[in-house]
Parts: structure tokens; C-alpha cells; sequence
């Protein structure tokens, strides 16, 4: 695939075989999202795809966006920018991470993809979608087409109703890990009203249901929110553990920040009976893989186990 484009991509759905599975008489399956592209994969293609249609129907040449250091969306709209001819610009959290991100596996990919960066203080990262704010990126960079942080808007929650297709209606349950609430939204428009859609946070706090609020109608839908191990980007030894065993057991490799702690939470679910004997789930592979090289930098530093990759 050369380009993002308007044509529904095609993923497989995995079956998962674990002996929890057949003593529970519960049926589990993973949307293989993360195969869409080797670096654009998942969401993150989803919600690029008509946000970059846009960009082109309006004219613009360069894409503006926001992340984090470790950021999924920073890496793919890097490539996603390169791909189509545009230039991409970065606005990066936390002005500590301009003297390092030559050693930031994520920042270094986006950079050779042409990415520029700008580093800016948390407390200015706060108000990035201001006008003033905005109007001083134009200043210093020109005209551009802004996508937000973690690329949920309209345009993504559109894409993200693409991930479903008529073959997925055979699901009772549909699950996702949840960032910004984007694809958890697009799911949700697109199920069927017998399905039910569970989101589960990679985040501590009960803002996510209200930004989700914004996107949907259906209310077919829940977020499980006791599987974030401590926020956004914490992890333990136990979950590294989980990540490590499912890899070998399946052959799927998940991330820590977000697949990872959904896949542990169905699990537990399906432990403590939370699905009812002949269910059969759906879960969403979201991507997110290239973070992996960032989080197993930290857990070498504190001397804890690495992530297989």
C-alpha cells in the first residue's frame, strides 16, 4: 500500500485458543487492525485516512499535530505524511525531550520520515488548540491542517466506523482499548444494536465517557475502567508478564500502554464470569507496537523485564 486511501482495507479476525477460553465456554477473537500497515497500523490508519483526504481536497501541503514523546500518532502521521507528499510538523509535550529525542526511538523514526519538531512546555502543550496558540504556529510555520491530538475528530470517528464490518454482526461483544475515545466511538456507531461495546481506558479518570458523548447516539456501549495499572503509559511487572505469555501463546504481539491492558481485562472478565457461557468476543488489535521500543527503554533503566518484540 503506497498511500492512505478511500478503499476499505480488509483485516482477518484470530481466533484465540487458551484453556480459560474452553472452560468458560466463551469465544474470543482479535481484529488484526495491527497488520493494515508495517507503520501506519490500526487506529491510527483509521483515523488519518479521511482527515488526509481533506487535507488534499483543501489544499493544504503540511499537517500539523500533537503528541507526546512516545506517541503512536506522531510516528504515523510521520509516515502517513511522507506517503502522500506532505510535510508534517510535531508539536512535542515537555521542553526536556528536545535535548533527547535524537535517543527517543519513536522522535528518530518520525525524523527520518522528514517530521519537524517543535518542544513545548507542558503548561503551554495545555493550551495547543487555542486560537492564539494556533495562531503563533502559523507565524512560525505557515498554513497547515491540524490534526488534534491523538487524530480524534469527525474525520477519524468516521474511519474508525470502518473497522466493523457485516461479517463482525455474528459478535455479541465488542471490545477496544481507549486513548482519546475516537475509534471506541467509531465502533460503537457502527455495531449492531444487539451488540454490546466495552472501552477500556489506558487512562485514570472519568473524562473519557463525556469526550465520547460528543461523537455518539447508540448507548449500547460502557467503558471498563479498572485496567489502566496506574494511567497512561504505567506498567508492572505483572502486565509485562501477561504481554510476554499471550506473544508466545498466540503469536500476537500486544503493547503495554493500550492492547495489552484490554486483552488482560477481558481475560479477568472471562475469569470472574463476567460473560455468560457460548459469548463470543470480538476484540480490536489497535496497533500501537512501535511504542514498545519507548516503554522497553524505561523498564531496562529500572531494571525490570523487557517487552518481547
Amino acid at each position: 500500500m503506497e498511500r492512505l486511501s478511500p478503499e476499505v482495507v480488509l483485516v482477518t479476525n484470530q481466533k484465540i485458543s487458551l484453556p480459560l477460553l474452553e472452560k468458560k465456554n466463551v469465544a474470543l477473537y482479535i481484529k488484526r487492525e495491527d497488520l493494515i500497515h508495517p507503520q501506519i497500523s490500526g487506529n491510527k490508519y483509521r483515523k488519518l485516512k479521511y482527515n488526509l483526504l481533506k487535507a488534499k481536497e483543501l489544499k493544504y501541503d503540511t499537517l500539523l499535530t500533537f503528541g507526546g514523546a512516545y506517541s503512536n500518532h506522531i510516528a504515523a502521521t510521520a509516515y502517513a505524511g511522507k506517503l502522500n507528499k506532505m510535510r508534517t510538523i510535531g508539536v512535542i509535550r515537555g521542553e526536556e525531550v528536545a535535548d533527547l529525542w535524537t535517543s527517543n526511538p519513536t522522535l528518530s523514526a518520525a525524523d527520518k520520515q522528514g517530521m519537524k519538531f517543535k518542544f513545548v512546555s507542558r503548561t503551554d502543550y495545555r493550551k495547543k488548540e487555542t486560537a492564539e496558540f494556533l495562531s503563533r504556529l502559523k507565524t512560525e510555520f505557515g498554513d497547515f491542517y491540524m490534526v488534534p491530538e491523538g487524530g480524534t475528530n469527525q474525520l477519524a470517528v468516521k474511519g474508525c466506523e470502518e473497522i466493523l464490518t457485516s461479517r463482525d454482526a455474528v459478535y455479541d461483544v465488542i471490545c477496544c482499548s481507549v486513548g482519546t475515545g475516537g475509534t471506541l466511538a467509531g465502533i460503537i456507531n457502527s455495531a449492531t444494536p444487539n451488540q454490546q461495546v466495552l472501552g477500556f481506558p489506558a487512562l485514570k479518570g472519568d473524562f473519557l465517557k463525556k469526550d465520547i458523548c460528543k461523537f455518539v447516539e447508540n448507548g449500547n456501549w460502557d467503558l471498563c475502567s479498572d485496567y489502566h495499572f496506574g494511567g497512561y503509559a504505567r506498567v508492572d511487572e505483572s502486565l509485562i508478564s501477561f504481554i510476554n505469555e499471550m506473544n508466545e501463546n498466540t503469536g500476537i504481539p500486544f503493547d503495554p500502554v493500550y492492547t495489552g491492558k484490554m486483552m488482560y481485562g477481558i481475560l479477568d472478565m472471562i475469569a470472574k464470569d463476567k460473560f455468560k457461557p457460548g459469548t463470543k468476543i470480538l476484540a480490536i488489535h489497535t496497533g500501537g507496537l512501535q511504542g514498545i521500543a519507548g516503554i522497553n527503554l524505561y523498564l531496562k533503566s529500572k531494571n525490570l523485564p523487557l517487552i518481547d518484540l
